[in-house]
């Protein structure tokens, strides 16, 4: 069980959903992309949430924008832990209704969410829990973030030799 399904709710998201595909496939790490929408195909969704466990998935990242009821739906539906991804939309206000939309689940239906169009941090977290049960997961996390700091350390010194001379 070390899936993660990447949930979106309609075509016009992929976009920003592309980013935790690609993070997840960095990883090596086996990924479902599907389209969900709360809305328009509530069966679909319901049916989704409620098998996702069944068919190997470990962590569900659900995108959405507007009302944003994608994630904390399946949340409602799945014992799975679900990560939240607000996109800002053509139809937002200014992103932040798909923000409060996630954040704001009541007791009992948690869903973590990430920032307005935070994708790749959704894939990062996904892997990061599937790191805390399967150890190559957790290597290849390891090697992003000191990848992540090699990075720093060399723009610092750059900017060091650039303007201490």
């Amino acid at each position: 069980m070390n899936k993660v399904a990447v949930v979106m709710g309609s075509t016009s998201d992929l976009p920003v959903m592309q980013e935790a595909i690609d993070i997840l496939k960095s990883f090596d790490i086996e990924t479902v992309v599907d389209i969900v929408s709360a809305h328009r195909t509530p069966d679909k969704l319901a049916d989704f949430g409620k098998s996702a466990h069944k068919e190997g998935i470990a962590v569900i990242i659900a995108g959405a924008g507007g009302a944003a009821h994608l994630p904390g739906m399946l949340a409602a539906y799945s014992p799975l832990p679900v990560i939240g991804v607000p996109v800002k939309s053509s139809n937002s206000i200014d992103g932040w209704d798909s923000v409060l939309s996630i954040l704001q689940m009541p007791g009992g239906v948690p869903v973590a969410t990430v920032a307005l169009n935070g994708a790749k941090n959704a894939g990062i977290l996904a892997a990061q829990i599937l790191g805390s049960q399967h150890e190559h997961i957790l290597k290849k996390v390891q090697a992003y973030k000191s990848n992540l700091q090699d990075k720093v350390t060399q723009g610092a010194r750059e900017v060091q030799s650039r303007f201490n001379s």
